[in-house]
Protein backbone atom coordinates (compact mmCIF):
# COMPACT_ATOMS: atom_id res chain seq x y z
CA UNK A 1 0.00 0.00 0.00
CA UNK A 2 1.15 3.61 -0.73
CA UNK A 3 2.59 5.61 2.70
CA UNK A 4 -0.23 6.96 4.84
CA UNK A 5 -0.87 10.00 5.74
CA UNK A 6 -1.60 8.86 9.62
CA UNK A 7 -0.09 6.80 12.47
CA UNK A 8 -1.77 4.44 14.75
CA UNK A 9 -0.49 5.96 18.22
CA UNK A 10 -1.18 2.97 20.39
CA UNK A 11 -4.63 1.82 22.78
CA UNK A 12 -6.48 4.60 23.88
CA UNK A 13 -9.64 2.60 24.82
CA UNK A 14 -11.47 -0.90 25.50
CA UNK A 15 -14.85 0.16 26.35
CA UNK A 16 -16.55 -2.84 28.61
CA UNK A 17 -20.73 -3.60 28.75
CA UNK A 18 -22.93 -5.38 30.97
CA UNK A 19 -26.27 -4.97 32.10
CA UNK A 20 -25.05 -3.16 35.36
CA UNK A 21 -21.93 -1.30 35.43
CA UNK A 22 -21.88 -1.60 39.09
CA UNK A 23 -20.85 -5.23 38.79
CA UNK A 24 -17.96 -3.78 36.41
CA UNK A 25 -16.99 -1.31 38.66
CA UNK A 26 -16.72 -3.66 41.77
CA UNK A 27 -13.59 -5.58 39.93
CA UNK A 28 -12.17 -2.92 37.91
CA UNK A 29 -12.53 -0.13 40.24
CA UNK A 30 -12.58 -1.81 43.59
CA UNK A 31 -10.06 -4.78 42.84
CA UNK A 32 -8.09 -4.21 39.95
CA UNK A 33 -7.75 -0.18 41.98
CA UNK A 34 -8.48 1.94 38.27
CA UNK A 35 -10.04 5.78 39.38
CA UNK A 36 -13.13 7.14 37.71
CA UNK A 37 -12.38 9.97 36.18
CA UNK A 38 -16.03 10.51 35.04
CA UNK A 39 -19.48 9.79 33.38
CA UNK A 40 -21.04 10.22 30.34
CA UNK A 41 -24.55 9.69 29.98
CA UNK A 42 -25.94 9.63 26.29
CA UNK A 43 -29.61 9.02 25.10
CA UNK A 44 -28.90 9.23 21.66
CA UNK A 45 -26.32 6.37 21.86
CA UNK A 46 -28.53 4.50 24.97
CA UNK A 47 -25.10 4.50 27.55
CA UNK A 48 -24.48 5.27 31.15
CA UNK A 49 -20.57 4.87 31.50
CA UNK A 50 -17.73 5.53 34.05
CA UNK A 51 -14.61 6.69 32.24
CA UNK A 52 -11.76 4.67 34.18
CA UNK A 53 -8.26 5.82 34.25
CA UNK A 54 -5.77 2.64 34.18
CA UNK A 55 -1.80 4.12 34.18
CA UNK A 56 -0.98 8.41 33.87
CA UNK A 57 -0.36 10.90 31.15
CA UNK A 58 0.56 9.92 27.88
CA UNK A 59 0.50 6.57 28.00
CA UNK A 60 -2.70 5.83 30.04
CA UNK A 61 -5.56 3.69 28.96
CA UNK A 62 -9.16 4.64 29.28
CA UNK A 63 -11.27 1.93 30.50
CA UNK A 64 -14.92 2.72 29.59
CA UNK A 65 -17.33 0.60 32.20
CA UNK A 66 -20.79 0.76 30.35
CA UNK A 67 -24.34 -0.12 30.90
CA UNK A 68 -27.35 0.67 28.96
CA UNK A 69 -30.05 3.50 30.17
CA UNK A 70 -32.59 1.57 28.28
CA UNK A 71 -32.13 -2.28 27.92
CA UNK A 72 -34.25 -2.77 24.98
CA UNK A 73 -33.38 -0.17 22.95
CA UNK A 74 -30.08 0.32 20.34
CA UNK A 75 -27.33 0.48 20.81
CA UNK A 76 -26.92 -2.47 23.11
CA UNK A 77 -24.11 -1.47 24.67
CA UNK A 78 -23.88 -4.39 26.92
CA UNK A 79 -25.03 -7.07 24.27
CA UNK A 80 -21.09 -7.73 23.43
CA UNK A 81 -19.40 -7.27 26.68
CA UNK A 82 -15.97 -6.13 24.54
CA UNK A 83 -18.21 -3.31 23.37
CA UNK A 84 -15.15 -1.80 21.52
CA UNK A 85 -11.38 -0.89 21.26
CA UNK A 86 -10.42 2.37 20.66
CA UNK A 87 -7.03 3.38 18.89
CA UNK A 88 -5.15 6.80 18.93
CA UNK A 89 -4.41 8.23 15.58
CA UNK A 90 -2.31 11.21 15.02
CA UNK A 91 -4.54 12.69 11.77
CA UNK A 92 -7.99 11.34 12.30
CA UNK A 93 -9.37 13.15 8.99
CA UNK A 94 -6.67 12.24 6.80
CA UNK A 95 -6.70 8.24 8.45
CA UNK A 96 -11.00 8.61 7.77
CA UNK A 97 -10.06 9.61 3.83
CA UNK A 98 -7.35 7.60 3.35
CA UNK A 99 -8.93 4.32 5.11
CA UNK A 100 -11.96 5.12 3.25
CA UNK A 101 -9.97 5.14 -0.02
CA UNK A 102 -8.82 1.63 0.79
CA UNK A 103 -12.25 -0.03 1.13
CA UNK A 104 -12.90 0.53 5.13
CA UNK A 105 -16.34 0.57 5.98
CA UNK A 106 -17.29 3.40 8.81
CA UNK A 107 -20.07 3.71 11.15
CA UNK A 108 -22.92 6.49 10.67
CA UNK A 109 -22.21 9.12 12.60
CA UNK A 110 -18.82 10.69 11.03
CA UNK A 111 -16.15 12.57 13.06
CA UNK A 112 -17.56 14.10 16.05
CA UNK A 113 -16.56 14.61 19.98
CA UNK A 114 -16.16 11.54 22.10
CA UNK A 115 -17.17 10.75 25.58
CA UNK A 116 -13.64 12.05 26.57
CA UNK A 117 -13.95 15.01 24.59
CA UNK A 118 -11.74 14.08 21.70
CA UNK A 119 -12.75 14.03 18.50
CA UNK A 120 -13.80 10.22 17.00
CA UNK A 121 -15.49 8.03 14.28
CA UNK A 122 -16.05 4.52 14.54
CA UNK A 123 -15.11 1.20 12.08
CA UNK A 124 -17.88 -0.58 11.25
CA UNK A 125 -17.27 -4.12 12.77
CA UNK A 126 -18.60 -5.71 9.34
CA UNK A 127 -17.44 -5.18 5.86
CA UNK A 128 -20.23 -4.47 2.58
CA UNK A 129 -19.98 -4.54 -1.20
CA UNK A 130 -18.95 -0.69 -0.97
CA UNK A 131 -16.31 -0.77 1.50
CA UNK A 132 -15.58 -4.52 2.56
CA UNK A 133 -13.25 -4.17 5.03
CA UNK A 134 -14.56 -3.77 8.89
CA UNK A 135 -13.53 -5.13 12.05
CA UNK A 136 -14.24 -8.88 11.44
CA UNK A 137 -17.03 -8.32 14.44
CA UNK A 138 -15.21 -5.73 17.14
CA UNK A 139 -16.24 -2.02 16.75
CA UNK A 140 -12.66 -0.15 16.49
CA UNK A 141 -13.18 3.44 18.04
CA UNK A 142 -10.16 5.76 16.28
CA UNK A 143 -9.78 9.00 18.64
CA UNK A 144 -7.24 12.00 17.21
CA UNK A 145 -4.99 12.05 19.79
CA UNK A 146 -4.09 15.25 21.25
CA UNK A 147 -0.57 16.85 20.59
CA UNK A 148 1.02 15.39 24.23
CA UNK A 149 -0.05 11.84 23.35
CA UNK A 150 1.31 12.56 19.73
CA UNK A 151 4.45 13.44 21.26
CA UNK A 152 5.00 10.51 23.60
CA UNK A 153 3.83 7.96 21.32
CA UNK A 154 4.82 9.34 18.42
Amino acid sequence: MTDKPFRILGIQQIAIGAPDKQRLRALWVDIFGLRVKSNFVSERENVDEDICALGDGAHAVEVDLMQPLDAAKKPAVHATPLNHVGLWVDDLPAAVEWMSAHGVRFAPGGIRKGAAGYDICFIHPKGNDEFPLGGEGVLIELVQAPPEVVRALG
